[in-house]
């Protein structure tokens, strides 16, 4: 989903190109990955490259919002997922895993609640788990402790679902691309990076796989690499990644893997806050397919 306001900010960042040795000593909010490492299809898509973000001062990506950072390649491309975690998305997560391919998800706090077992599910495939509010609300339409609010609910929600997997990445994108400055300034003092893209699929408007794996490809070939934005949330999304991936493959194209130096930190008084949201709290963080079954 997009936004109609751009808001081009200037902030520092850098971006360290990492081996797959380097990778397994990160810190990161994702699972230490490499191009090849426990791949067993030897004719996957693979990752071409993996690069480390510091986010220290909250660096803006993706050229239809923020022109400083110009880091891809020709034909390299960073595949990222909003709305999750949701049905749809271990469809996505399967097709990604069966070309050894990784993405960054940027996932809805309430739906992490729902969802805990496919958050872990994310980063235990080695992929990049940011947040993206609480509630997808559109940041422009409420106040700055409002927005503040969805943000950081939204952090401590994920950080949740993934429990003692780890946290999740200092990687954060606004509901609708909508940037209000006020946040742009407050995520910048959490030290937190902003994404937008580089384009746009615009894949909640297709209710077809092929129409989704059409717009992806038009704009790569218009633009020649980029940040691409989906949505796992999308049942039509989530159906067309297989051909996605194999089209990319067959045009040439390079992934490009997204890891933070860092994680996030929930802040305690949003933490007590969720908590006080979800009835009846246990301790167990085991999946709903581990704890109820058909049997008949």
């Amino acid at each position: 989903m997009r936004g109609a306001a751009a808001f081009i900010v200037a902030m520092s960042a850098s971006l360290l190109v990492l081996s797959p040795a380097s990778a397994q000593r990160s810190t990161t909010g994702s699972a230490p990955i490499s191009a090849t490492a426990g791949c067993s299809n030897p004719n996957a898509l693979g990752v071409a490259r993996t690069v480390e973000v510091d986010t220290t001062g909250g660096p803006g990506f993706g050229f239809e919002h923020f022109r400083q950072h110009d880091f891809l390649r020709d034909k390299e491309v960073v595949l990222t997922f909003d709305d999750g975690p949701w049905p749809t998305t271990p469809a996505v997560l399967k097709a990604l895993a069966e070309e050894c391919v990784k993405a960054t998800f940027f996932t809805i706090g309430k739906h992490a609640t729902y969802y805990p077992e496919i958050v872990r599910q994310m980063f235990a495939g080695g992929h990049t788990v940011g947040s993206h509010t609480w509630s997808h609300a559109d940041l422009s339409k409420k106040s700055k402790e409002e927005g503040i609010d969805e943000v950081e609910k939204g952090i401590s929600a994920v950080n949740w679902a993934l429990g003692d997997q780890g946290q999740a990445a200092p990687f954060f994108r606004f509901p609708a691309l909508r940037h209000p400055p006020e946040l742009v300034t407050y995520l910048g003092e959490r030290n937190v990076a902003i994404f937008s893209t580089d384009m746009d699929t615009f894949d909640f408007k297709m209710r077809k796989p092929e129409q989704v794996v059409n717009s992806i490809m038009t704009r790569l070939k218009k633009h020649g690499k980029g940040i691409v934005l989906m949505h796992d949330f999308q049942q039509a999304t989530s159906h067309a990644v297989p051909a996605i991936l194999a089209q990319l493959k067959a045009e040439g194209y390079k992934i490009v893997h997204m890891k933070a130096r860092d994680t996030i930190k929930s802040l305690p008084k949003y933490d007590e806050e969720l908590q006080k949201d979800q009835k009846l709290p246990t301790v167990s963080q085991r999946p709903t397919s581990s704890v109820v079954r058909t049997v008949e």
